[in-house]
């Protein structure tokens, strides 16, 4: 689920996964975004979701569960 709405959201700024890495300050070794997306980071730690949020452009909020 959490993959879903960062894919959303680089399509929408037409943004690649690689893109994405470089704005958040990840070398271009580091497989931090290709395992999110893969499935292999299950709870991804509060400083990589503020890194993403940072990159994406939105509140961390966005990427809550729909149901509280």
């Amino acid at each position: 689920m959490l993959w879903q709405k960062v894919d959303k959201l680089l399509k929408e700024n037409k943004m690649s996964i690689n893109q994405l890495a470089t704005k958040m300050g990840l070398s271009k070794n580091n497989r931090t975004m290709y395992y999110l997306r893969d499935g292999k980071i299950k709870k991804p730690s509060f400083e990589l979701m503020c890194k993403i949020a940072d990159a994406l452009d939105v509140s961390l909020d966005y990427f809550r569960k729909d149901k509280y």
